[in-house]
């Protein structure tokens, strides 16, 4: 998945892209409030991580506009401060969830998850589309009782897929959900990946369909 994270202190922002990497996500850093609007603007993100004190202005500005912008991306506060009504505040602005600095690693991760099942609508990592089981934190694709291990690339694309099925992506916007903005690559990457998960899953009822001067989708055969 493509996250922003707003973070004015680099080396947390280095720490904290490094770990969520680890599992596969894109992350992109936004160190002030002015660089993190062009990048909600310029793309979509499944999740967002906002500092409150930046250089440039308060995140819960930034969070409040935008909500009233009818913007719809998890927003996960980042915050010192621990009074209850802080924390009340920045629920109340539209945040998901918020953790308190100083955190543990592996708390910002369950958090991120927990933040993500809700938005998919389960419980579960685990989606099912035809007679294909795709689970995202394992980082796996079952069918017919075999799991198959995916590489980074193709576990996002398939995800990207899963979360919308029947839906047509153009090859460059996943290329935007698949890079970084430090990445340089060229729309032909997504064939290869494709064709990769096309041999993932074949001899399932699952197919993705090139649609001819438009892209791809996930559908059922």
């Amino acid at each position: 998945m493509r996250f922003l994270l707003v973070e004015d202190n680099e080396q947390l922002a280095k720490a904290i892209c490094d770990r969520l990497s680890l599992d596969s996500h894109i992350v992109d850093h936004a160190g002030n409030l002015s660089l993190a609007s062009e990048h909600v603007a310029a793309t979509t993100y499944d999740l967002i991580l906002l500092d409150i004190m930046l250089p440039d202005g308060d995140g819960r500005r930034f969070l409040r506009r935008y909500r009233a912008g009818a913007g719809k991306t998890p927003v996960i506060v980042l915050t010192a401060r621990s009074e209850v009504s802080d924390r009340v505040g920045v629920l109340d602005l539209g945040a998901d969830d918020y953790i308190t600095k100083p955190f543990d690693f592996s708390e910002l991760e369950a958090r991120c998850r927990a933040v993500l099942r809700r938005q998919g609508g389960g419980a579960s990592n685990c989606k099912r589309f035809g007679n294909v089981d795709f689970d995202a934190l394992a980082g796996t694709v079952t069918l017919n009782g075999t799991a198959t291990a995916l590489r980074n690339k193709e576990l996002r694309l398939l995800e990207v897929f899963f979360n919308a099925p029947e839906q047509i992506f153009s090859k460059s916007k996943l290329v935007d959900r698949l890079f970084s903005y430090d990445e340089d690559v060229s729309e032909n990457a997504i064939e290869v990946y494709v064709a990769r998960l096309r041999k993932h899953i074949e001899g399932s009822n699952v197919r993705i369909i090139t649609v001819r001067g438009l892209g791809y989708r996930l559908s059922l055969a």
